[in-house]
């Protein structure tokens, strides 16, 4: 038996400050591993679960169900697992837009700061009513840094992810992997440096939507959306659907061997305001190996970029994430 081990039984927990542990989390401390608290066994609720995880992180397994809650996440290293057989049985949900939450951030179910954040086999969602009243209704505000999202749905209608760093000259490293994520518009935003590695885009039905609106504010940044042999499906009956448009005048944003289904504008891409604004002159929008009812590059708008092999290569991600040991496997 160590000497904390030792300390630990005959000194009491308490006066370790493990107390107000759950029995889970003693177990995981005992015997040195990473703290495990369980939803709803151990905590009813995802906030509770959380304040019980200790500063330095855990594990958050999750049962399914059904989760409404508006929550924020500021401790580093805490992973979300949910215990479903698929990320629908496991929901996290909330319905606020912009107008009434006081700003698009604001309206975040699910608001992400503490780096190391990863959360596998769930759906993060904002059920507000668009239709009712058109809003910005964020799902999922992630800043982290070196944030691994896996097999998670992320649904909304406009603004769904927001994925952005605290410091844009020193982006958050951002990896989904094998994820869903769906709105109409500008729903992928922000200014991370963030890979959606064979993820299935889906743009829901809206006279004319975007699905990425980058937000890279100069040339010497080097924030940019990378979609490396992703899927876009669009919904029917869709108006003007494009990859994008830049949110701020460098948006950085490259679509590798992307399968695009029927619906998508063959320019490609938009100026954000058509008369109004330039970001076209400084954008870097950029396309390579598209196929599909939609991957007829001939007609893309002049100022957007066909890579050669040797460009598409400066874009996979072992070449953006120099360091990518905190990744992980993919899923393949």
């Amino acid at each position: 038996m160590d000497t904390i081990s030792r300390r630990l039984i005959l000194g009491g927990l308490a006066g370790m400050g493990l107390s107000a542990l759950s029995p889970s989390l003693w177990a995981q401390n005992l015997s040195g591993n990473r703290p495990v608290v369980r939803v709803p066994q151990d905590h009813k609720t995802l906030e509770a679960a959380f304040a019980a995880l200790p500063d330095t992180g855990g594990t958050v397994e999750i049962a399914a169900g059904t989760y409404r809650e508006k929550l924020q996440l500021a401790k580093r290293d805490v992973h979300l697992v949910g215990k479903g057989e698929c990320p629908g049985d496991v929901i996290i949900v909330w319905g606020d837009s912009a107008k009434m939450a006081g700003g698009t951030g604001k309206s975040s179910s699910f608001t992400v700061t503490g780096d190391g954040f990863r959360a596998e086999n769930l759906t993060i969602s904002n059920d507000y009513d668009y239709h009712a009243d058109p809003s910005q209704a964020v799902a999922l505000y992630l800043t982290a840094d070196r944030a691994v999202l896996r097999n998670v749905s992320l649904l909304g209608g406009q603004d769904t992810l927001y994925a952005a760093s605290k410091d844009r000259n020193n982006p958050s490293r951002q990896y989904y992997d094998h994820c869903y994520i769906e709105g109409h518009v500008d729903y992928i935003f922000g200014n991370a440096l963030a890979l959606f590695d064979r993820c299935h885009l889906h743009v829901l039905k809206r006279g004319t939507a975007f699905i990425t609106a980058h937000s890279r504010t100069a040339d010497t940044e080097t924030s940019a959306y990378v979609f490396d042999h992703c899927r876009i499906t669009i919904e029917a009956g869709s108006g003007n659907v494009y990859f994008g448009r830049a949110w701020r005048p460098y948006a950085q944003v490259i679509f590798l061997n992307t399968e695009i289904g029927e619906g998508l504008h063959p320019e490609g891409w938009r100026e954000w305001t058509p008369g109004k604004t330039e970001t076209y002159a400084t954008a870097h929008f950029a396309e390579y190996g598209s196929t599909g009812a939609g991957g007829n590059m001939d007609m893309r708008v002049f100022w957007a970029k066909a890579l050669t092999d040797a460009q598409a290569a400066q874009w996979r991600r072992e070449v953006i994430f120099k360091d990518n040991s905190w990744i992980g496997a993919a899923n393949g």
